[in-house]
């Protein structure tokens, strides 16, 4: 198996996890709260890890500024993602996610002139097909077509934002590290997520509410779902890095990307939620796309 796609893989498995965490705690304590929570967890690892390695800051003010646009980009990532897990079907807004790793595709060509064999193409453009067939529902003719649930216009605003985000990062790994481009980006992180805990529940902002009917959890479990999902973040985006590092991008997103999968798994089997023939179609066309890109 390529480098890329087992490191891809690997931060599939972990950022999969974690979505399921975080889509749990978002509807008992709200999105804008667990994503500043997860932040800030992720913000004081690196933190640790940056000051255990002895790295230094950039001293370069364009890398400065790209690894603080990574942190900006991310914070609305995240934002939008989990707030379309909190309002929407876990399976169907996570299928629609996945679709950055087609989108990070395109971008690799397009501005980072990589290249693919005609297979890898192929199977890129059936699993992001695969990809955007979980996110629709089809109820017996075209003019019926429609997305199938709230939640997904948020899901796709977070799939372009990932998508840019493989790419700063690996435009970021050329001049840092990626303990100096990620210590950077999740401090951003952190501040922009306490900001916006402030900024939207004074305006009283619908998206900063507690939800209502959602599960009952004691403030003890979700302490410890956010500290999870933050360990989870970290892990997965380490693993991204040293795929960057060693790999092609589009390889490495389009990998990463698969993570959904897993989310959709475990919605399915063990949160009851149930999925159409064109989704389990989709999912179908998401394997077959991988297994073709794991082909040099």
């Amino acid at each position: 198996m390529p480098f890329g796609l087992l490191t891809g893989l690997s931060a599939a498995l972990a950022w999969g996890t974690l979505d399921v965490v975080t889509a749990l705690g978002s509807r008992v304590i709200g999105s804008v709260r667990v994503t500043a929570g997860m932040q800030l967890v992720t913000a004081v690892l690196f933190t640790i890890i940056f000051l255990a390695t002895g790295a230094s800051l950039p001293t370069e003010p364009r890398s400065f500024a790209l690894a603080m646009a990574l942190g900006f980009i991310g914070a609305g990532a995240y934002l939008a993602y989990f707030t379309g897990l909190q309002i929407g079907p876990i399976a169907v807004v996570s299928g629609m996610v996945a679709a950055f790793g087609g989108l990070t595709v395109v971008l690799s060509v397009l501005f980072r002139g990589e290249s693919l064999t005609l297979l890898q193409g192929a199977g890129a453009t059936v699993a992001t097909a695969g990809v955007l067939l979980t996110g629709i529902a089809f109820d017996g003719g075209w003019r019926s077509t429609r997305f199938a649930g709230p939640g997904v216009v948020f899901a796709l605003a977070a799939l372009v934002l990932f998508s840019l985000m493989a790419i700063a990062t690996d435009i970021a790994l050329e001049t840092m590290t990626w303990v100096q481009t990620y210590t950077i980006a999740r401090v951003i992180n952190a501040a922009v997520g306490v900001v916006a805990i402030v900024v939207l529940t004074r305006t009283a902002r619908p998206i900063a509410r507690r939800p209502v009917g959602g599960p009952a959890w004691s403030d003890g479990r979700i302490v410890v779902a956010v500290v999870i999902a933050g360990w989870l973040d970290v892990l997965g985006l380490i693993v991204f890095a040293i795929g960057l590092e060693s790999a092609p991008t589009w390889m490495v997103g389009l990998a990463a990307s698969f993570g959904p999968a897993v989310t959709i798994v475990v919605a399915v089997v063990f949160l009851g939620e149930r999925l159409k023939r064109i989704q389990w179609i989709g999912l179908a066309g998401i394997l077959v796309g991988m297994l073709s890109v794991a082909i040099p």
